[in-house]
């Protein structure tokens, strides 16, 4: 369907450039990163000895992921599994970003972070649910089981009337 082929690139625009930008220019990124991990260290104490430059180091390999999966997911190649893996990297910059207990710059832009980091995360669940109107593989084992057992039947049937017939 045409809807599909260009609705798939338009989802993952956002997600290759945020990766991309992630990778190249992560100050930003670690920024938020760090603040989250500083919240999670009241809770966490191991959290607490993340070095900066760790957390640089995590923050562009989560870039570099997110903007591979949009990638895949832009050039329709597994495009179900691509989405799913964009909407599992971007629910924790949803909790990162969220602005209620605070965190790094104002929190109208917390919140704006927040909301596009939810509203993508949907948007990649929905892409990864779009089975382009092939059955899924959960319909596919039940038929598969259904025939199984259709089978079966017909063959003790087909035995019983044999063993009916004999008699």
């Amino acid at each position: 369907m045409l809807l599909r082929h260009l609705a798939r690139p338009l989802l993952a625009v956002p997600f290759v450039y945020d990766g991309v930008s992630a990778v190249l220019h992560p100050a930003p990124h670690v920024e938020v990163a760090q603040a989250a991990l500083d919240q999670m260290g009241t809770v966490v104490p191991a959290v607490r000895e993340a070095t900066r430059g760790r957390v640089t180091l995590v923050v562009r390999a989560h870039g570099a992921a997110t903007a591979v999966a949009g990638l895949f997911l832009a050039f329709h190649k597994a495009p179900r599994t691509a989405a799913l893996v964009l909407a599992a990297l971007t629910a924790p910059l949803a909790a990162a970003s969220q602005p209620v207990t605070g965190g790094p710059g104002p929190r109208g832009e917390r919140a704006t972070r927040f909301t596009k980091a939810l509203g993508l995360t949907g948007a990649a669940l929905l892409a990864a649910a779009d089975t382009e109107g092939r059955p899924g593989v959960r319909w596919r084992v039940q038929h598969a089981r259904d025939e199984r057992h259709a089978r079966h039947e017909a063959v003790d049937e087909a035995v019983s009337a044999a063993v009916a017939h004999e008699a």
